[in-house]
């Protein structure tokens, strides 16, 4: 039987710094059975040396593959880039509001994203654009009409899941009429019960009848619905809505336990404990401190030891972990990574250069 030292690990996604595997990540993952990591600029030089990267990382499983996750929505968040194609903003393709074209984008990403191996893209936005909010949804969201956000991130979704990437909806339970930046600090957003569950929460219900992998959520404070915590650590935002009250069968990922958000109220590790307590499955941690890595997940065990955490949230979290990996991965590991012409012909190729360039003339 997996250890629970094992079965932590598996709910953990992390950072890291470098174009290789450090050699202190290496040793983490030998100790614990780590979920997966995360990618971001610092870990990109070239297409080649991506998939080498995630081949590497790929080596460190014990028995189940890891998520190699990554941020590819398109415009200003998109981690790779040329000679990866360069999508415009999603608001360019919600202007155009065509599912056939939304359909072909989502292939066209899911293809260049398993050229490299990557198996995760925290994407699509499904927060409601809002001209007077913050601007750090902005551009990133579809459309201000909640159905055309909802239509059309369920072609996205279906797409990216049936080309082989499982697709990450975000930020539950909507982030879009946030005044402030979660990465800075925490937002609030004052809506009824009512208008959070008819507007905001409806574009999240189409991605659950589409099968979505993972729902990702906000680090926002929505006192309508639970006064004294943030959805992330809400467990009636996390366990009585979005497990219970819409039936996400899916997992559920934490946004970023580094933001301002979270830090300026707690430390990541009592974070990490209490998303997880909420019913979060799988904890995402973007910086590149190894031993915060390890401290946070020793905190979960220690939590479980001391009776803060019930046993049975992990098993829960760790089962549902194996389910929905194995809808986007084979046990046993990777072949090599593809490189050279091979590799170069699946990237940028002309048609999606063409594609780019249709959505971005809407």
């Amino acid at each position: 039987m997996k250890s629970l030292y094992r079965k932590v690990g598996q709910l953990v996604v992390v950072g890291f710094d470098g174009y290789t595997v450090p050699a202190d990540l290496r040793t983490l993952a030998r100790e614990w059975d780590l979920g997966g990591v995360v990618l971001f600029g610092r870990n990109i030089e070239a297409p080649e040396q991506v998939a080498e990267l995630v081949f590497e990382v790929q080596q460190l499983a014990h028995d189940i593959p890891l998520w190699i996750g990554v941020d590819q929505e398109g415009g200003r968040v998109a981690r790779l880039r040329a000679p990866f194609t360069e999508w415009p903003p999603m608001a360019s393709l919600g202007r155009l509001g065509e599912a056939a074209l939304t359909k072909r984008f989502a292939a066209a990403l899911a293809d260049e994203l398993t050229a490299v191996g990557v198996n995760l893209n925290f994407s699509p936005v499904l927060d409601i654009y809002n001209e007077s909010a913050d601007k750090v949804i902005g551009d990133r969201a579809l459309s201000s009409d909640s159905n055309e956000v909802g239509r059309l991130g369920e072609v996205i979704i279906e797409t990216l899941q049936r080309g082989g990437i499982a697709a990450c909806a975000k930020h539950f339970p909507g982030h879009g009429s946030a005044r402030a930046d979660s990465h800075y600090e925490l937002p609030v957003v004052e809506h009824s019960p009512e208008r959070l569950r008819e507007y905001e929460m409806s574009p999240f219900r189409n991605a659950i009848v589409a099968d979505v992998a993972m729902v990702m959520t906000a680090h926002v404070l929505y006192p309508a619905l639970d006064d004294r915590r943030m959805a992330t650590v809400s467990k009636t935002i996390v366990d009585e809505i979005l497990r219970g009250e819409l039936r996400h069968q899916g997992l559920i990922v934490t946004d970023d336990l580094d933001m301002g958000a979270v830090t300026k109220f707690q430390t990541v590790e009592q974070a990490a404990v209490s998303a997880l307590d909420a019913g979060c499955d799988t904890v995402l941690i973007c910086g590149d401190s190894v031993d915060r890595h390890a401290s946070v997940m020793e905190s979960i065990i220690h939590a479980v030891e001391e009776d803060k955490l019930d046993a049975c949230r992990i098993e829960r979290a760790w089962i549902r972990q194996e389910r929905v990996k194995a809808r986007f991965m084979e046990r046993g590991g990777h072949g090599r990574p593809l490189s050279g012409k091979a590799l170069r012909n699946r990237l940028g190729r002309a048609s999606f250069q063409a594609l780019a360039e249709e959505i971005s003339g809407g």
